[in-house]
């Protein structure tokens, strides 16, 4: 029988109560106790994966996994709970933080769009929803930039959990209604934008102003004119706002840009702009989002 040891670890596994854990080797990183916060709301025994721990000198040091047992002491509400080690007797401490150092090196993370499917599969409502959403547009979600493909998988999520279903449903049906389904004009900062003066305007926006002033520009001179005046969707909304309002002098059916930075709304702001355009925007070097 050949041998295959080479290609499997020396480990065995046992259940260690987390206060006979030790995880305050220099080569760590400090605790994020806003992420061991949000993943106590969210806590799911089937996400709990083993925890790394080298035994050197009696002692269990983890190099793997200090805040999965953060996170299962906050939930459980006691450091006399037990989780389950891959425990490695073999290791020394600078195998241990060389391990540390490139124990994701090699790992693929998953796109936003793959998680988004795993979702759906899984029939999760708030990904069903925004999927039929989409395709009721005639419009599909994907990963790759196609007429009719919407990439930026994150912002619609990020739209849909912040604003609702119903400034979702309005952004998409205005950016068609202008752009007639221009395959730029799905970038996560033209959702952002116009996501944006939706929530913030609200019934004061008229969507056939919209139409018809966004309309007679293309999404290459928005971007052109949008990465001119700022950075990301705030460059985009405001932009919108100067085609929208026209030269008109009249206070009516104008949009306030200093509403934009109203100290009074709190509407959701967004993550970092474009973050999860990084499958569109490598084909996007004509248009560019800004990042």
């Amino acid at each position: 029988m050949p041998d295959y040891s080479e290609f499997v670890p020396n480990v065995h596994f046992e259940q260690i109560p987390i206060k006979d854990l030790v995880s305050n080797q220099d080569y760590q990183r400090n605790l994020s106790l806003g992420h061991i916060n949000r993943a106590a709301k969210n806590f799911d025994l089937y996400q709990i994966n083993p925890v790394k721990v080298s035994r050197r000198d009696g002692v269990n040091y983890v190099f793997n996994g200090q805040h999965t047992i953060e996170i299962v002491a906050l939930v459980s509400g006691s450091r006399e709970t037990p989780v389950w080690c891959m425990i490695y007797d073999d290791l020394s401490y600078t195998a241990e933080a060389n391990i540390f150092a490139n124990q994701q090196k090699f790992v693929k993370p998953l796109q936003p769009y793959e998680v988004f499917n795993a979702n759906v599969e899984a029939g999760n409502d708030t990904q069903l929803i925004i999927k039929s959403l989409v395709e009721s547009y005639g419009l599909t979600i994907g990963n790759k930039k196609g007429p009719g493909i919407i990439c930026a998988v994150s912002t619609l999520e990020n739209i849909y959990t912040n604003y609702g279903m119903q400034t979702l449903n309005r952004t998409l049906r205005l950016i068609i209604g202008a752009w007639e389904g221009d395959l730029h004009s799905f970038s996560a900062n033209i959702l952002n934008a116009v996501a944006k003066l939706v929530s913030i305007f609200g019934d004061g926006l008229n969507d056939d102003i919209f139409k018809e002033k966004l309309g007679a520009v293309s999404v290459k001179q928005l971007t052109r004119v949008a990465k001119e005046r700022k950075s990301g969707c705030m460059g985009f909304a405001e932009t919108m706002i100067i085609e929208y309002n026209g030269k008109k002098k009249s206070r009516a059916n104008r949009l306030s840009m200093g509403r934009l930075y109203s100290k009074g709304y709190t509407g959701y702001i967004g993550e970092e702009d474009g973050e999860d355009d990084s499958l569109q925007d490598e084909s996007e070097s004509e248009y560019p989002v800004i990042e």
